[in-house]
This record gives structure tokens, sequence and C-alpha cells, in this order.
């Protein structure tokens, strides 16, 4: 089973919860056991697993992004300005599995998904969500 999340985003760097949508994608499947994988479309974005409670740990990523790689000195910027963005989601990646357990997430209390925007705003950055069943 496949699904798209579809959003928009309205800074050029920030982490943005999408575990309800991609937990209701969970349930309103069929699937009790498996694998639900989640892939950000674009080269300027990327899927991490954090901890939601604290804000200020989502900030606390997008700063030290910045700071481990600065914006306006890679060569590609000589293109469109975003060589930060590409190396920022290729360093934490496109994709994250999480386990289905019994229909829910297996996460974690302090778990949730995000969306990592390195080049927006973007009036509609794709998320596809891969639900595997476990046969």
């Amino acid at each position: 089973m496949r699904q798209i999340i579809t959003l928009s985003t309205s800074a050029r760097e920030a982490l943005i919860d999408i575990t309800p949508q991609v937990r209701e994608i969970a349930r309103a499947s069929s699937v009790r056991d498996g694998l639900l994988n989640v892939y950000a479309q674009g080269a300027t974005a990327a899927i991490m697993i954090q901890e939601n409670w604290d804000e200020s740990v989502q900030t606390d990523v997008v700063e030290l992004l910045r700071k481990l790689i600065p914006r306006g000195v890679w060569r590609h910027d000589a293109q469109d300005g975003n060589g930060d963005s590409h190396l920022k989601a290729g360093l934490v990646g496109p994709s994250e599995t999480i386990p289905l357990m019994d229909g829910e997430l297996g996460l974690s209390t302090w778990q949730n998904i995000f969306l990592c925007e390195f080049d927006g705003p973007r009036s509609e950055r794709r998320v596809v969500c891969t639900l595997l069943a476990d046969t």
C-alpha cells in the first residue's frame, strides 16, 4: 500500500511534525504488523525521527546543521544558492522505516516523524508512505 502526504512549508529550514498524518495512514490500512517507510521526495528535504515533547530539540537540530553546513560557501551555490540545503538533506537522509505493531506505529513515547525542510518555503512537499505487510 502506498499513500502520499502533500503539505506546504513556511520557512527555509524547519522540522515539520507529520506523525499524525502517517499514523492515520497506518490506522486506515488493514495491516496489523509490517513496516512503514516514510520517504521525502526532493533533493533538499529529509525525514527524521526525533523528540517532539520539547520544541527546543527541533530548533537545536536546525541550528546544529546550520553550524555544520553553513549557507553560501558551496560550489553548488553558483547554480541556485542552495548548496547547503542539498548537503543537509543528504546528511539526514530521505527516509525512515518504522515498524507497524498491532496496527500502530512502533514509535516510543517521545518519538515523532518529521519532514525536514532545508530549502523552503515550498508550496508543495510530497512524502511517500509505503506500507509493507508482514505475511
